[in-house]
């Protein structure tokens, strides 16, 4: 709020009777101003919108040099599926036989399927399943498999690095046309 100060300063006058001019000063009050801009500050830090980095959180097994403390998984509860290039998704139960004929293709709809049947089969305490991604899987691929384990409520999965020879089997697969 502005103020005009009228009170009367001191000085000398000019002659008897004659009124003397006060001198009007204009002092301006900012106390508001400063209410105002800490509302508006107040005002835009609720109303921005707080952006928190979402992250998947991963339980990874420590390190060891001794062979004989590396998690072990009994071959008949084991799922191992590998990613490769575009949608395609490949996937054997247990072993992968030397010959590759439990080596089978599938996508994105159907390995749910898989993993739903393969978790009712087994026992809950021997279940788990070996992710591999291969060099040509993109990173949503993988995001995306690892949503599969969160929505079929995978207790136990691991992500590993994928053999030569699931390469050279996902290669010719794809080669033969076996991606459904």
């Amino acid at each position: 709020m502005a103020e005009m100060d009228t009170s009367g300063g001191g000085g000398h006058k000019k002659g008897p009777g004659v009124k003397k001019g006060k001198k009007l000063s204009t002092r301006v009050d900012l106390t508001p101003m400063v209410d105002l801009g800490f509302l508006l500050i107040t005002f835009f830090i609720f109303t921005t919108t707080m952006s928190q980095p979402t992250a998947m959180k991963l339980f990874l097994p420590k390190d060891t040099e001794k062979q004989d403390e590396l998690n072990k998984v009994k071959e008949s509860g084991a799922l191992s599926i590998m990613l490769g290039r575009g949608d395609g998704v490949y996937y054997y139960e247990g072993q992968l036989a030397p010959d590759g004929s439990n080596f089978k293709s599938s996508n994105f709809k159907d390995i749910r399927d898989v993993i739903i049947n393969k978790k009712k089969s087994t026992n809950p305490e021997d279940f788990v399943v070996v992710i591999k991604p291969g060099p040509e899987a993109t990173y949503k691929n993988t995001v995306d498999i690892l949503d599969e384990m969160t929505i079929n409520d995978v207790k136990r999965y691991a992500m590993v690095d994928i053999f030569q020879t699931e390469i050279d089997l996902m290669h010719a697969t794809e080669a033969s046309g076996g991606i459904k």
